[in-house]
């Protein structure tokens, strides 16, 4: 049997998604209780041996996601850009700005991986853009060996689902944490959280560190 390394990754837990910080695009249920439960966590899973990665939104304020870069376009218009669908939304994470800090104790993190960073090409996944542009995350994971994931963050229905599907697809054991999550709408989670669940990922409603710790 192969040897199992799991390894955290915490998605997009910035300002500009949050009630609690700045919150040019906050995710309902964002607030300050969430952002300390999430902490939480992430440091007893630290605290437990478990290499932890965080994701960062990381925009030029030219992106081509901003609404404000397209005249005559709204809010969370859905335009067509070269056969891609694309949702506008308000400018958010730029970089080197406040609402791009990540909210969790840096010291946490292993390593955190920007993405978003061209400026024609959305990212939800913390893997790759609509582009093909990779990121490093894959790169770091393998480099730490790790075959399962724990995914936790914003938005479940986003960044978070993308971000999943896509480490599905590249091997990795994926067990979602869903009360660790925040998403835009409760139909899209839902709906988010069934395809997972139809991938293979495994759905947990609470973290089990105990359980993480049998599987070493």
């Amino acid at each position: 049997m192969a040897q199992v390394k799991v390894g955290v990754i915490v998605v997009d837990v910035q300002g500009d998604f949050t009630h609690y910080k700045y919150g040019s695009l906050a995710v309902p249920g964002t607030d300050k209780a969430y952002i300390e439960k999430v902490e939480k966590a992430t440091r007893a899973l630290k605290k437990a041996g478990f290499p932890v990665f965080a994701t960062q939104d990381w925009h030029p304020k030219d992106h081509i996601s901003f609404y404000t870069n397209h005249p005559g376009k709204k809010p969370f218009d859905v335009i067509n850009i070269d056969g891609r669908t694309q949702v506008l939304w308000p400018p958010h994470c730029i970089q080197k700005t406040p609402g791009a800090k990540i909210l969790i104790d840096n010291r946490l993190f292993d390593a955190i991986i920007q993405k978003g960073i061209y400026k024609n090409y959305d990212c939800y996944s913390g893997f790759e853009d609509d582009g093909g542009h990779k990121t490093r995350l894959n790169d770091i994971l393998q480099k730490h060996k790790i075959t399962t994931l724990v995914v936790y963050g914003i938005a479940t229905d986003y960044c978070v689902k993308a971000t999943i599907i896509d480490a599905v697809n590249l091997g990795y054991h994926v067990i979602f944490v869903n009360d660790l999550c925040r998403g835009v709408s409760k139909e899209t989670s839902r709906k988010a959280i069934n395809e997972m669940r139809t991938r293979g990922v495994e759905i947990w409603e609470g973290l089990k560190i105990e359980k993480l710790k049998a599987m070493k």
